[in-house]
């Protein structure tokens, strides 16, 4: 049977050091590790509790993205055959200056299509929806700035474009955000 040795400072003492520094996730589950607290820790609830975040906190800090529910319901109205509209569609390439503004006229377009949905009663209009209240709850979340380069375009100067091509061009938009 191994003996394992028990470190020179009580878990206790570890845990508050831990709570005082502000350190990323990965290096508090790396220093534990390696100074061998983490098998003392995980004898009582706040070891398991550290146990399991370090587990858990890594893989959704790297793959947040606050657009990532937009993504999925553009995903869902892609294929989508009974919207039939154009739309102003904002180049993917804007000046990265001006990519709020895009992103802001993607969404002000939504609610065409959303309007467009409910008079005609598409099949995704709840999908629709749901793409517009998460996007207008985001850019909410972050007020534009009163400052804007003067290259940035309004919405309704960009070229008209079918629903297929707005939404791709509007996905294309999203990713690039969630890089």
């Amino acid at each position: 049977m191994l003996a394992m040795e028990q470190p020179t400072q009580n878990s206790a003492g570890a845990l508050s050091r831990l709570k005082t520094q502000k350190t990323h996730p990965k290096s508090i589950c790396l220093r534990l590790l390696l100074n061998s607290y983490f098998f003392c820790l995980l004898k009582n609830e706040t070891g398991l509790i550290i146990f399991f975040l370090c587990a858990y906190v890594p893989k959704t800090a790297a793959s947040h993205c606050k657009w990532a529910e937009v993504l999925k319901e553009l995903k869902w109205i892609e294929t989508s055959e009974d919207i039939d509209v154009s739309l102003y569609t904002a180049n993917t390439d804007e000046d990265v200056k001006c990519q709020e503004l895009v992103i802001r006229c993607f969404f002000l377009e939504t609610e065409v299509i959303l309007q467009e949905c409910r008079i005609k009663n598409c099949s995704k209009t709840q999908n629709v929806f749901n793409i517009w209240k998460n996007g207008n709850e985001s850019l909410e979340n972050n007020k534009l700035n009163s400052t804007r380069s003067a290259k940035c375009k309004e919405c309704e100067e960009y070229e008209e474009k079918n629903f297929t091509e707005f939404v791709q061009s509007f996905v294309k938009v999203i990713q690039r955000e969630c890089k």
